[in-house]
């Protein structure tokens, strides 16, 4: 039994199959249909997970890695049972090098751990999903973010990998040097593909100087189609926006409800300005009048860290508001489209919502053409559900028509499988075969991307 054998080679203290612990490891934070593993395992090291995959190897058993549990597309369920490997006790700095501007840690490390090393030295890693996920979970899904418009997505801060593959064999995929012309791209390959080509068990990263000053802006329009059209200006002016974010009417009012504040109820445009001061002065002056000659409303700036939290507690709550309230579930669309298709996207978002009579609102990263629906729908009504999923479905659809792509940071997971072959066309073939000359057996992560 492999569960016997699991518990001689890694000891009985790093395996659990308790009842709260199946259960923990059934889910994330999607709607997604929960299953239960047999059997958890908690490596502390790359030589424990080789022997995970040894395992699975001789007993043909399904492997899942686990970060935190945010994910929001199912990657963590294990939909074939089997092994999942939770990375918690793999949370250790291997090397850290702030005169190269580079950090070297295990994948359980998170978010916040991580800058809370490399902060002391000036230092920060700026990739900001919202939750505190793992590094790991991170790069699984190419996370990215709020600072995605200047900073990119983990893809670009990614310099190499360690990698267990299926057979049990390690790699590494890159070097510590900041760019390569040698060999093929295997960092580029293995981030984003969800854990279904290898297992991340070290992860060396760029980091980035923590900037002097910090000025965060809000202000409002009529429509949600001026909003986007303010966020193509911005980019075409050439002002530098750390932050550039999108929140509909409807949400400002969800989160004005949920934390009893007096925001502005309307279409709302959210700015962050990070550099030298007098730079970010300049850039936030320069901001506010290209508005202004837009027509916006209720410009309101803010330079202490307090002040900014307070301004960016719409943007910040908005999962929350539409969350809270009991017995209802929240499933949403992730789509990147090009800046330009912005406008048009964001007025069919609405539409679509409004045409389900269902409850929803539209936020997003509009700095780099991505943004999200919040649709609220009672689990226990299939027609409800229906409703919602169409809603999705649909904006998905015309995203790909106009060249976007179904997910612009959550990842594919068990949610975005359907618009695979839409997206990709015959580039899904060769992904395909990539997983089959990796992974024959499909061990890893089994029913993710693919079908």
């Amino acid at each position: 039994m492999f569960i016997e054998k699991l518990k001689s080679l890694l000891g009985s203290e790093l395996v659990s199959a308790s009842e709260s612990e199946l259960y923990r490891h059934s889910k994330d934070e999607s709607f997604h249909q929960p299953v239960e593993p047999d059997i958890i395992c908690f490596p502390e090291s790359t030589d424990d997970v080789v022997k995970i995959m040894q395992v699975a190897n001789e007993f043909n058993v399904s492997v899942t890695p686990y970060g935190a549990g945010s994910g929001l597309e199912g990657q963590a369920i294990p939909v074939n049972k089997g092994i999942t490997i939770n990375f918690e006790r793999m949370n250790k700095v291997i090397d850290f090098s702030p005169e190269d501007l580079t950090i070297t840690i295990q994948p359980g490390i998170t978010r916040s751990e991580l800058n809370e090393v490399s902060n002391r030295q000036g230092l920060i890693f700026p990739i900001d999903p919202g939750a505190d996920a793992t590094i790991g979970g991170m790069v699984a899904t190419n996370a990215s973010g709020t600072t995605a418009v200047r900073y990119g997505s983990m893809r670009d801060q990614v310099l190499d990998l360690e990698i267990v593959l299926a057979s049990g064999k390690v790699i590494r995929t890159g070097t510590k040097a900041k760019k390569s012309s040698s060999g093929y791209h295997l960092s580029g390959l293995f981030t984003g593909s969800e854990g279904t080509l290898g297992i991340i068990t070290g992860i060396s990263l760029r980091l980035h100087g923590i900037p002097e000053h910090t000025i965060a802006a809000r202000c409002t329009f009529d429509t949600l189609s001026a909003c986007a059209e303010a966020a193509q200006t911005i980019l075409q002016c050439g002002i530098q926006v750390l932050r550039m974010e999108l929140v509909d009417d409807k949400s400002i009012a969800a989160v004005n409800a949920y934390g009893n504040y007096d925001i502005p109820v309307a279409h709302s445009l959210f700015f962050e300005f990070a550099g030298t001061k007098v730079g970010v002065e300049e850039e936030a002056k320069l901001a506010e009048e290209v508005m202004r000659e837009l027509g916006c409303n209720n410009w309101e700036d803010a330079s202490t860290s307090k002040e900014r939290s307070q301004l960016w507690t719409a943007r910040h709550e908005i999962a929350y508001a539409y969350r809270h309230v009991k017995g209802v579930a929240v499933t949403g669309a992730d789509v990147c489209v090009p800046i330009s298709k912005l406008p048009e996207m964001v007025d069919y978002a609405r539409l679509l919502i409004e045409e389900s009579g269902l409850n929803g609102g539209i936020l997003g990263h509009v700095g780099d053409g991505n943004f999200h629906t919040l649709v609220s729908f009672n689990p226990t009504i299939p027609s409800e559900q229906t409703k919602a999923e169409y809603t999705n479905e649909a904006l998905t659809f015309r995203a790909i028509e106009l060249g976007g792509t179904c997910t612009g940071e959550h990842g594919v997971g068990l949610g975005k499988r359907k618009f695979q072959e839409a997206e990709h066309g015959a580039a899904i073939e060769v992904m395909k075969d990539i997983k089959q000359l990796l992974d024959p057996s499909n061990l890893l992560n089994p029913g993710k991307i693919f079908y």
